[in-house]
């Protein structure tokens, strides 16, 4: 018998501690079942990776810090000026540190992309019911990292201490400041002081790279291993059932398709960073407390909640000696109580529905009207606020009257969401008679034949076994269509 060698020693030695082997043999060659709505979490995934490496970069030349400077760095139109070591340093990484703009526009892209995507993954997830038993913890998870990615991106575009950023942090204080009572206390805690304070961004810094980001990357391994554990959800389709999964092993086939997806989002994020120019500070200025910034915009998740606010009539009301800003309280109050909805959503349904069932198996969203018509109306309110958070961009740019601009937004919010839900549950109710007619006669093939007696008749072709398989792997739905409409399912 041949002596193993020193790497079979060692690994025998971690395999006896450990049990690597068992462990590799049971999870490694773990199927994964193939779509492409799958690599919407992937694209999460190595976005967050892309966000983390080029956050370490940026730690060692950004200086998190108000005290005031003089700049004299490469970009002449401001030098002279007074300004923070926070937006001096943003300079110095824009124009002096070698590579040092290319990384600061990746770091940012991904942060878009990376909220996109998450923001895409979940409306897979609820569209196709995913979310439903064993897998509401994990709804859960993936909710909570959405929540922390929409204040991790606010820190850090507050972070270089530009008229953009201070606007948006004015923004912020004014929300604090409309909380009843406690108000002012919040917003002095804050910021350290009277807006716009000294320590607003080291406690931000604080924030954006250790406290969250920490938080953020065990939801992530956590997620993932649940993922695991729970085994991954399918589309219906022949050989596939509740019981198994079909589709290729984790080791090597699903790992290699990974790493080359990982290089696919990583080049195309430095694309977008070399290519097309994001949050250009040196265009705005440093911060004053006097002066804003004209067409303030945040990014595009916080564009729902800034639409919240301008689209709000500016109500307010005294009560016990407190004057309450109901135009900035009630939204205030609306934006968490529509992202609380989103992360409770998986137990309200199954409270409504009484369906307590393990699920692994996808739906097709024609199959569940309401839900799919909820989702719609959710992305359509969504898309009216961010509307509504420009408005004056769009009063601008399409020569409108913004009161014209606010007022149709404002009956917008009440109006459209419910117009889309019914149009779109119509929608799912004919795509389902369809369906049922592509079971029962087959599908049109654009013959006419001519009967003896002389009737003319369209030939059908009847469906193969796999199609007619996904179209009737399925549950009927609680709603039903008109009568007339109905057909037996062969």
């Amino acid at each position: 018998m041949t002596e193993a060698s020193r790497g079979e020693r060692v690994a025998d030695w971690f395999d006896g501690r450990l049990g690597i082997h068992a462990l590799g043999r049971k999870y490694l060659r773990k199927v994964f079942p193939d779509h492409w709505s799958f690599l919407l979490g992937e694209i999460c995934l190595y976005s967050f990776l892309v966000l983390i490496l080029t956050g370490v970069w940026l730690t060692f030349f950004f200086h998190p810090s108000m005290n005031e400077v003089t700049y004299q760095g490469s970009y002449v139109p401001l030098n002279g000026m007074r300004m923070t070591e926070a937006y001096a340093s943003t300079l110095d990484i824009s124009f002096d540190v070698r590579g040092g703009l290319l990384i600061r526009q990746l770091h940012h892209w991904a942060a878009l992309v990376f909220v996109a995507g998450m923001l895409t993954h979940m409306m897979r997830h609820f569209f196709t019911g995913s979310y439903r038993k064993p897998r509401e913890i994990n709804w859960l998870f993936g909710w909570l990292l959405l929540l922390l990615g929409l204040f991790e991106g606010l820190f850090g575009y507050s972070l270089p201490d530009d008229l953009l950023s201070g606007t948006g942090l004015r923004f912020v204080n004014g929300a604090l400041l409309a909380v009843p009572v406690v108000g002012t206390y919040l917003s002095m805690f804050l910021f350290g002081g009277e807006f716009p304070g000294e320590d607003v961004v080291a406690r931000f810094y604080a924030l954006h790279i250790l406290v969250i980001p920490g938080v953020m990357a065990v939801l992530v391994v956590v997620h993932v291993l649940l993922v695991v554990y729970h085994k991954h959800t399918q589309f219906a389709g022949p050989g596939r059932s509740e019981r198994n999964v079909v589709g290729a092993p984790f080791l090597p086939v699903y790992l290699a398709k990974a790493g080359g997806f990982f290089f696919l989002v990583f080049g195309t994020l430095t694309l977008l960073a070399a290519v097309a120019t994001i949050n250009p500070v040196w265009a705005y200025g440093p911060f004053r407390a006097d002066q804003v910034s004209t067409g303030a915009q945040p990014d595009w998740y916080l564009g729902f909640a800034e639409g919240l606010v301008r689209v709000m009539p500016g109500w307010e009301i005294t009560l016990g000696g407190h004057t309450l800003v109901l135009g900035v309280l009630i939204p205030i109050v609306v934006f968490p109580l529509l992202l609380v909805l989103i992360g409770a959503y998986p137990f309200v349904e199954s409270w409504l529905t009484g369906d307590r069932r393990e699920h692994h198996l996808l739906d097709r969203p024609r199959n569940h009207p309401v839900r799919t018509g909820l989702g719609v109306a959710w992305i359509a309110l969504y898309l009216i606020l961010l509307a509504g958070g420009g408005n004056d961009i769009v009063a601008t740019r399409l020569h409108l009257s913004i009161n014209a601009v606010t007022w149709t937004i404002r009956i917008a919010v009440l109006v459209v969401p419910v117009l889309a839900f019914v149009l779109t549950r119509r929608i799912c109710l004919g795509l389902q008679l369809r369906d049922r007619e592509l079971i029962a006669h087959g599908r049109e093939t654009g013959i006419v034949k001519r009967l003896p007696h002389g009737e003319y008749v369209e030939l059908h072709q009847p469906l193969d076994q796999a199609r007619l398989h996904t179209l009737t792997a399925h549950e009927r739905p609680s709603e039903s269509v008109q009568h007339e409409s109905r057909a037996e399912i062969p």
